[in-house]
């Protein structure tokens, strides 16, 4: 399913937009396929890799910090299991904040993952981080520890705490977004 690129703040619409266009004009096709993302589905992938124990401790955490929506959009998620896809908790990711986007690499009508396969010389997902550079987007793929290759995003910052806001800030902002 794609993205609706709509949902996306006009700034990283814009910029994901060329940069999908620089791609494809170096042959390279790139889908969009997880834009805004809600706090549930966020705190799903979060949940995903880790432990009951760390689950409970991070709601316990939320919770004593007054940021109740949070932890209960990880409760809510429920348990789950996979590998490791995010680091951060839902509000943390630009996801939820219309700021982030992720695109998969299409390859004769299929994903493809691979991020040391080439065609004619090029590796999807490294064209897509180096054209984010160029259009002024930060890339998943040049995070030094992590790397999230299909991500892109607005901001250099890794999330909104590192923008000023608390977490008690981006509790309320994303009540006021998503619900109650």
């Amino acid at each position: 399913m794609a993205a609706d690129l709509s949902l996306l703040v006009p700034e990283l619409r814009t910029k994901l937009e060329r940069l999908l266009k620089a791609c494809a004009d170096r042959g390279v096709t790139m889908r969009p396929y997880d834009g805004l993302r809600e706090p549930v589905t966020q705190a799903k992938f979060w949940r995903q890799s880790r432990s009951s124990e760390e689950v409970a401790a991070k709601i316990a955490e939320l919770r004593s910090l007054g940021a109740d929506f949070l932890a209960d959009a990880i409760v809510s998620a429920g348990p789950q299991n996979g590998p490791h896809i995010t680091g951060a908790i839902p509000g943390l990711s630009w996801h939820q904040w219309g700021e982030g986007c992720d695109s998969f690499w299409l390859v004769d009508s299929k994903a493809e993952w691979s991020t040391t396969k080439t065609i004619n010389g090029v590796n999807g997902y490294q064209l897509y981080a180096a054209e984010a550079v160029n259009v002024g987007l930060t890339a998943g793929g040049n995070w030094p520890n992590f790397k999230d290759w299909p991500h892109v995003q607005r901001r250099a910052t890794n999330s909104p705490l590192h923008e000023g806001m608390s977490i008690t800030d981006v509790d309320r902002a994303m009540r006021e977004r998503f619900g109650s």
